[in-house]
């Protein structure tokens, strides 16, 4: 069976750098290039009209930066898949932009068929940080593990129990999610036991690291 398409969108304000991202990726029979960005707003853009699968997302553009552009298509709900392609490999950079959403993390120097992995990675729904970086953030060292077994567990979950683990990401305590969910403090700890229990994790740190990694929103 054919794999599907990958549809991407690469948006760099450097076109000479765009120019071979696209010769690389169109060398893959199972990738085409729909479009080309030279900033923030361009991105986003083509992000609701082109629905494209991914977008390779340069951090430093005019006009919006990239940071600012993943927010926005995120808080927007396109379902479009972000990878952070860029030159900044520090920490900070690289937490940021998980923590909102980003669905990979990739530097430019790295080969062409890490650039390919990463891509595919991500289409099939796994989360991608390039090994080289992966050590600055060791609560997201295992990205290029992720599977389809995480998304398996989140589907376990029920709709409260989903919910509920929004929350404690989010740092509330039991009382809060509580009175949040106008539910009872005691109904909070059955859900919290479920959650670990189906999450295969010990303890709220883990619960809250796993819905980072996972891209977990509100519904």
């Amino acid at each position: 069976m054919k794999d599907k398409v990958i549809r991407v969108v690469i948006a760099d304000d450097h076109q000479l750098i765009r120019e071979g991202i696209r010769q690389i990726l169109e060398l893959e029979d199972n990738i085409v290039v729909v479009g080309q960005a030279c900033n923030g707003e361009e991105a986003f853009s083509m992000a609701e009209e082109l629905e494209p699968d991914i977008i390779l997302l340069d951090i430093n553009m005019p006009k919006l930066n990239g940071i600012e552009t993943l927010k926005r298509i995120k808080d927007m709900g396109i379902k479009t898949k972000i990878i952070i392609l860029t030159i900044h490999e520090d920490r900070e950079y690289i937490l940021k932009t998980l923590k909102l959403g980003a669905d990979g993390y990739m530097l430019k120097d790295l080969s062409a068929d890490s650039l390919i992995k990463g891509i595919q990675n991500v289409a099939k729904g796994q989360k991608y940080i390039q090994p080289s970086v992966a050590n600055l953030v060791k609560e997201f060292s295992n990205y290029e593990e992720y599977s389809d077994a995480n998304i398996n567990k989140i589907k376990s979950l029920t709709k409260r129990e989903y919910e509920v683990l929004i929350l404690i990401a989010e740092g509330l305590n039991n009382k809060d999610i509580a009175e949040n969910l106008y539910i009872s403090e005691k109904t909070v700890k059955n859900h919290i036991s479920n959650i670990f229990k189906k999450l295969d994790i010990n303890d709220r740190v883990q619960a809250a690291i796993f819905a980072y990694k996972n891209n977990i929103k509100k519904l």
